[in-house]
């Protein structure tokens, strides 16, 4: 793994910052002090910070990283980097001190974000890097305290949106995520952290965009992919910068004329309540989920409410519910990863399944509906062992139902 060299070093340009620290300060007090002088640092002072910070982004770009962690007890002095799902530190740089990463973390955020920091112990936001050829490269980042520490988590967002036929979607689940056939309901994106979702929410926003003529309203946190408007116009609210948060810019959307809404992460309980009440005003929106099936994620949703609302949920959401992708990026044989997904497509059977609360019977719903474009992640999962795209082990470890997986797999002629 290449790293990133630094012509002046990070103790050169953070003593004179940490000199200046009382030593009686602590925790908060002394992140707001460490803030307020870095604030009144210099141009290039502060620029020279940024370099360093941009040269570890860049040596992650050079070594094909997802992610970066910095700061922090946690990294023990380290950069560390995402590898096609392995995470390992650099060894060929000389340690931080946590004094080092909390000066050069501060220095990456502005003054407002940095009260956001402070007040929730929790900052996300976009970062941007300017490229040599001219163009430029965006992160998401999350920054938060470690042992009252800074430590940053910085994921790189895909410039390039992948063609929709790359999802591999049956034809009636494309016309389920399409405006041009299904002018309202909602679709839920759902996965871990790190299972691509937000790469197939914004393939299929770029479909839509590409051929209906709408009004697209994006809200998340932070925006990462810009959608440059083809045949719609595209709003990227930032909640935040632009909206204070989903809610609020969900429904502030709905005084938008939009004809596709897209909450970025359906969070809490106020957030998935607004996502249904917006889908059943006649709009069709979309919505991710931390979730690793469909059937979870209508119990995820159902969980989220009171008991005595439970049964008016069960039915909204059987009214406005189209389709579930829910989908994990699984280590192939190549050394790379690659998508595996559950695909639920709402119908009748699934609708009444809802509303009765028998969730338990859409699993074998899935497992029968391939006619449909239905499927579950086990089917997923056997369908690229038998392709040769990942090895049995695999399928066995990322499956969501262990007992399925071993009776599809037993079921191959060899």
């Amino acid at each position: 793994m290449q790293a990133a060299t630094t012509s002046t070093s990070l103790t050169d340009l953070t003593k004179p910052v940490v000199d200046q620290l009382p030593r009686t300060l602590r925790g908060v007090d002394r992140h707001m002090k460490l803030g307020e002088i870095i604030d009144g640092l210099d141009d290039d002072h502060r620029q020279e910070l940024t370099d360093i910070l941009n040269k570890f982004l860049l040596a992650m770009l050079k070594n094909e990283a997802s992610d970066i962690d910095l700061g922090g007890p946690g990294c023990k002095g380290k950069i560390w980097y995402r590898i096609f799902g392995d995470k390992n530190p650099v060894t060929k740089l000389p340690d931080m001190s946590l004094d080092e990463t909390d000066v050069l973390l501060h220095n990456a955020i502005l003054p407002t974000q940095r009260e956001t920091l402070i007040k929730d112990k929790n900052l996300d936001f976009s970062y941007s890097l300017t490229l040599k050829n001219g163009g430029s490269q965006r992160f998401r980042a999350d920054m938060y305290f470690d042992l009252e520490h800074l430590a940053l988590n910085m994921r790189k967002i895909d410039n390039t949106i992948r063609p929709f036929k790359s999802l591999g979607t049956h034809t009636e689940v494309a016309k389920a995520l399409s405006l041009k056939y299904y002018k309202y309901g909602l679709t839920l994106i759902t996965g871990i952290t790190g299972s691509g979702k937000s790469s197939t929410l914004d393939t299929v926003i770029d479909a839509n965009n590409r051929t209906v003529q709408s009004h697209i309203v994006i809200i998340a946190s932070p925006v990462e992919l810009i959608h440059e408007p083809i045949k719609s116009v595209v709003r990227h609210r930032e909640v935040g910068k632009d909206v204070p948060s989903f809610k609020e810019g969900a429904v502030q959307a709905l005084r938008q004329d939009p004809d596709i809404i897209v909450i970025g992460e359906l969070r809490d309980p106020e957030t998935i309540m607004t996502s249904l009440e917006i889908t059943d005003s006649g709009h069709k929106t979309f919505g991710t989920l931390h979730t690793s099936s469909a059937m979870e994620s209508i119990e995820r949703i159902l969980g989220e409410v009171p008991s005595e609302e439970q049964n008016r949920v069960r039915a909204r959401l059987a009214d406005v519910l189209t389709c579930v992708i829910s989908q994990k990026l699984v280590p192939s044989l190549d050394g790379k990863r690659v998508l595996a997904k559950e695909v639920l497509l709402v119908n009748s059977s699934v609708r009444a399944a809802i509303r009765n609360n028998n969730i338990s019977e859409i699993y074998q719903m899935l497992m029968e509906g391939g006619e449909k474009g239905m499927n579950t992640m086990e089917q997923d999962l056997k369908r690229l062992y038998n392709q040769g795209i990942i090895s049995k082990e695999t399928a066995l470890n990322f499956a969501n139902n262990k007992t399925k997986i071993v009776q599809l797999l037993s079921e191959i002629n060899y």
